[in-house]
C-alpha cells in the first residue's frame, strides 16, 4: 500500500482536504497529516476526513535561546522546519512514506529536508501533483523506479527562457527545493543551475542570491567543488569589487572547509587585493584593511600550507607571493618605517636588562630562561603576552595592525600598543621575542626607541601570514633555527632582501642532550622510534611504510610512537589524514608491531628502548626529536624533507652525510645495514651521539646565545 505524508504549516481548506483523502483512499493509499497549525480547534473535521494518522507538530521552536534567535531571523519555511525537526513521529513516518506532500509554501522546506532521509520518496508541493504521483505508483507497481523530486523543479526551458524571472520569482524555500540534493547529483541539473547564475542580464543581487542557493544544493549533494565553481562563476559576472571578492571568498572556503586546496585560490586572493587597492585609493582604510586581512588569511591558510603533505608556497616561493606584493596595499604595508635612533650598545656598568617574551608558547625557552636567569651579567624578566588579556588582544589583532599601517600609523591601535608595551621597552636593553607571529607584527608598529629588538623565527611562521605584516626594519636581529628556513623566508619577504633588513643569525634550538646518552638493551636494536606525531607535517605514514618494508624480511622490527595524537578538530585536512593513518595503524597495534607510548615528559627514558630514530616529516626547522634520538645513541634516519629537498640548504646540509634518505626503501636499507649486527648498530649509535653532543648540546649552543645577547663567548 502507498503511504502519503502531508505536512501543513497553515490550516487547510478542510472540505477540500477531506475530498482529497477520499480520492487517495480510492487509489489504495494511506494518508497521514502532520501540522504546525493548531489542530485541536478542527479535531472533529479532521476525524471526519478519515485520515489514517494525524500529528500535532510543535507550534513554536523549542530549545536553546540561540536556536530560538536563529529561528526568529530565518525565513518562514526554515522556522517551520526548526519547529518540526525534533518530532520523532514525523521523522519515522517520513522514512516510511512513498509520497511526501507540502500542503502550503511554508511547508516546502520541511518536506525537502525530510526527503533527504528518504530519497526514494516523491517529494511534491500541492495535492494535485500528489494525486498524480499516487495514481502513477498504483499503475506501474512496485517494480518501477521512483523519480525523487523531479516534478517539483522548474524545467530547463523555463530557466533558459527567462532566468531573471525564475530566480526572482521563486521564494527561498522553493529555490532550496529546486537546488536540492537529487538535482545536484545529476550532471544535467548541476549544469542547468550553473548556467543560470552566469546568464546575462541578471541583477547582481539576484545573481548572488541564486549562486548561494545553487552552492548550498551542490554541497548538500556532495559536490563541494561544484559549489565552489558555481560561486566563482557568478563572481566572474559581477562588476562590484566587494561583491566579487565576497563570492570568491565563499567559493574557496567551500573547498578549504572540506580539507581541499582550492583551484580558485589565486583568483580569490586577487579579488580581495583589488578590492583593498580600490578602498585604499579612496582613503577608506578600515575597509582596505579588512580586504587585505582576508587576502592574507586566504593566501596563507593552514589547510593550504600546514595541514597538507605539500605546499605551493614551498614549491615556488617567490612566484607564490609575487601577485601579493604587486598590489598597492602590500607595497604600502611593506614600506620600511625604520627606527629613529639605533639601538644602544649593551651596558658596561650594570647587567644587561633582557626581556624574554612569547605568547603562550615557551616550549623552546626553558634553557634560555634558566641560564640567563642565573647569569651575573643579565637581569632577566619574562613576559607571556597570552597571560594578560589586554596584551593578548593587541598581539593578535591582525586587521587593526594592517589598518594602522595603511592609515600612516594614525589609528588608536598604535596608541594602545604604545600605552601597553612602552613600559616594557623603556625597561629593557634587549627584547628577545620568540616566534615571528602576531606579537612581532604588533611590536613593530611602534618605534622601539633605543631598545634592541631580537626575534626568533622557527619554521611554522614561514607558512603563515605574519612575516608579511611585520616591519622588519624595526627588528635589529632575526634568529633562524636552520639555514633552509632562513632561505625560504628571505625568498618570501622583500624586506629581508633590502637595505633595511635586520642582521640574521642561525642558532640551533636550546636542548640539554647529555642526559639522553643512556645505555640501551640489546633488544632495542630492532625498535624504531618516531617522536612527535601530532601534525600532518610529521607524516607518520611514511614511517609505517618503512616498518612494512623491514618486517617484510624480518618481523623482529617494531615501531614506537612517542607523543600526542593529531586532533581531528584542527581542520578537515588533518581529520582526513588522521583517518588514513588510524586505518593503517590499527592492525599493526593489534599485532604488536607498533606501540603507542603517547605523550611523555620523560623522552630520554622512552628513548632507552629505541634503537633507530626516524624523521619522517615533509618539513622541519630543527627536528628536536631526531637530535634527541641521535644523542641517545639511536641510529638516525632522516627523510630528505620534501618541502626543502634539492635546495642549497636542506636536511642533507643540516645533518651529517649518510643520515638522510629519500625514500622508505632507502630508509629500510640503511636500517638493515646498520642493525645487521649488534656491534654495527652500537658503533653507528655511538658516532651519532658524539656528533649530537658536540654540535647541538646546550653547552655548545649556549655560547651562541651569549654572543648574541652580550657579545661574549
Amino acid at each position: 500500500m502507498t503511504v502519503v505524508l502531508i505536512v501543513a504549516a497553515t490550516r487547510p481548506q478542510l472540505a477540500v482536504l477531506a475530498d482529497s483523502v477520499r480520492t487517495f483512499h480510492e487509489l489504495g493509499a494511506q494518508v497521514h497529516l502532520a501540522g504546525t497549525f493548531h489542530l485541536a480547534p478542527v479535531s472533529k473535521e479532521l476525524t471526519a476526513a478519515e485520515l489514517d494518522g494525524v500529528r500535532q507538530l510543535p507550534r513554536s521552536v523549542r530549545g536553546s535561546s540561540a536556536l530560538r534567535r536563529k529561528a526568529a531571523e530565518s525565513p518562514t519555511g526554515m522556522r517551520v522546519w526548526l519547529q518540526a525537526t525534533g518530532d520523532n513521529w514525523l521523522r519515522a513516518q517520513a522514512r516510511k512514506a512513498d509520497v511526501l506532500v507540502a500542503l502550503d509554501s511554508k511547508a516546502v522546506y520541511t518536506v525537502w529536508r525530510l526527503a533527504q532521509h528518504n530519497r526514494g520518496a516523491e517529494a511534491l508541493y500541492g495535492i494535485t501533483p500528489a494525486l498524480r504521483a499516487v495514481e502513477a505508483l498504483r499503475d506501474r507497481g512496485d517494480a518501477a523506479p521512483r523519480r525523487g523530486m523531479r516534478d517539483s523543479l522548474p524545467s530547463a526551458a523555463v530557466v533558459a527562457r527567462d532566468v531573471r524571472r525564475s530566480v526572482s520569482g521563486l521564494p527561498a524555500v522553493v529555490m532550496r527545493t529546486a537546488t536540492a540534493r537529487p538535482v545536484m547529483r545529476s550532471a544535467v541539473g548541476a549544469r542547468l543551475w550553473r548556467g543560470a547564475v552566469t546568464a546575462p542580464g541578471v541583477p547582481a543581487r539576484l545573481r548572488v542570491s541564486a549562486s548561494r542557493y545553487v552552492a548550498e544544493g551542490m554541497e548538500s549533494a556532495g559536490r563541494t567543488s561544484g559549489a565552489a565553481i558555481a560561486l566563482a562563476a557568478a563572481a566572474s559576472k559581477v562588476g562590484d569589487l566587494g561583491i566579487r571578492a565576497s563570492l570568491l571568498d565563499e567559493s574557496v572556503m567551500k573547498e578549504i572547509s572540506n580539507g581541499l586546496v582550492p583551484g580558485k585560490l589565486p583568483q580569490a586572493v586577487a579579488a580581495q587585493l583589488a578590492h583593498a587597492d580600490d578602498r585604499f585609493t579612496r582613503g577608506d582604510f578600515p575597509e582596505a584593511a579588512t580586504a587585505l586581512n582576508r587576502a592574507l588569511t586566504l593566501n596563507f591558510h593552514r589547510v593550504v600550507h600546514i595541514d597538507q603533505l605539500s605546499s605551493p608556497l614551498a614549491r615556488k616561493a617567490g612566484a607564490y607571493v609575487e601577485p601579493l606584493y604587486a598590489s598597492k596595499v602590500m607595497r604600502a604595508l611593506g614600506a620600511p618605517r625604520g627606527r629613529r635612533t639605533p639601538h644602544a650598545p649593551a651596558p658596561t656598568g650594570r647587567p644587561l636588562r633582557l626581556l624574554v617574551t612569547t605568547s603562550g608558547n615557551a616550549n623552546f625557552l626553558h634553557h634560555i630562561l634558566s641560564h640567563f636567569g642565573d647569569h651575573p651579567g643579565v637581569e632577566l624578566r619574562f613576559l607571556d603576552l597570552a597571560a594578560q588579556k589586554s596584551l593578548m588582544r593587541i598581539s593578535w589583532a591582525g586587521r587593526r595592525i594592517l589598518e594602522d599601517r595603511l592609515a600612516g600609523d594614525a589609528t588608536d591601535y598604535q596608541e594602545e600598543v604604545e600605552r601597553l608595551i612602552r613600559p616594557y621597552l623603556d625597561w629593557a636593553d634587549t627584547v628577545f621575542l620568540d616566534w615571528a607571529v602576531g606579537p612581532a607584527s604588533m611590536l613593530t608598529t611602534i618605534d622601539p626607541g633605543d631598545t634592541r629588538i631580537v626575534v626568533r623565527l622557527h619554521s611554522y611562521e614561514a607558512f603563515t601570514r605574519w612575516p608579511h605584516s611585520t616591519d622588519f626594519s624595526r627588528i635589529d636581529d632575526l634568529v633562524f633555527v636552520a639555514p633552509h628556513v632562513r632561505d625560504l623566508v628571505a625568498s618570501l619577504v622583500p624586506q629581508l632582501r633590502g637595505e633595511h633588513a635586520p642582521r640574521t643569525h642561525v642558532i640551533d634550538n636550546a636542548m640539554e642532550l647529555a642526559g639522553f646518552a643512556r645505555p640501551k638493551p640489546a633488544e632495542a636494536r630492532f625498535r624504531l622510534g618516531l617522536i612527535g606525531i601530532g601534525q600532518v607535517a610529521k607524516d607518520p605514514l611514511w614511517a609505517i611504510e618503512v616498518l612494512r618494508l623491514l618486517r617484510k624480511e624480518d618481523d623482529r622490527y617494531r615501531l614506537s610512537l612517542v607523543g600526542g595524537d593529531m586532533s581531528a578538530k584542527t581542520s578537515h585536512a588533518t581529520r582526513d589524514y588522521l583517518q588514513r593513518f588510524e586505518k593503517k595503524l590499527a592492525p599493526l597495534v593489534k599485532s604488536g608491531a607498533v606501540e603507542r607510548l603517547g605523550a611523555t615528559d620523560d623522552v630520554a627514558s622512552a628513548l632507552t628502548g629505541i634503537g633507530t630514530i626516524l624523521s619522517s616529516s615533509v618539513r622541519e626547522g630543527c627536528h628536536v626529536g631526531l637530535m634527541e634520538g641521535a644523542a641517545s645513541g639511536a641510529l638516525p634516519v632522516a627523510r630528505d624533507w620534501p618541502f626543502y629537498a634539492g635546495r642549497p640548504n636542506s636536511a642533507r646540509t643540516l645533518y651529517p652525510e649518510g643520515w638522510v634518505v629519500e625514500t622508505p626503501e632507502e630508509a629500510a636499507e640503511r636500517i638493515r645495514r646498520h642493525t645487521g649486527t649488534e656491534e654495527a648498530w652500537r658503533k653507528a649509535g655511538a658516532a651519532a651521539s658524539a656528533h649530537a653532543l658536540t654540535a647541538w648540546d646546550w653547552p655548545v649552543v649556549r655560547t651562541h646565545f651569549e654572543r648574541l645577547f652580550l657579545g661574549t663567548e
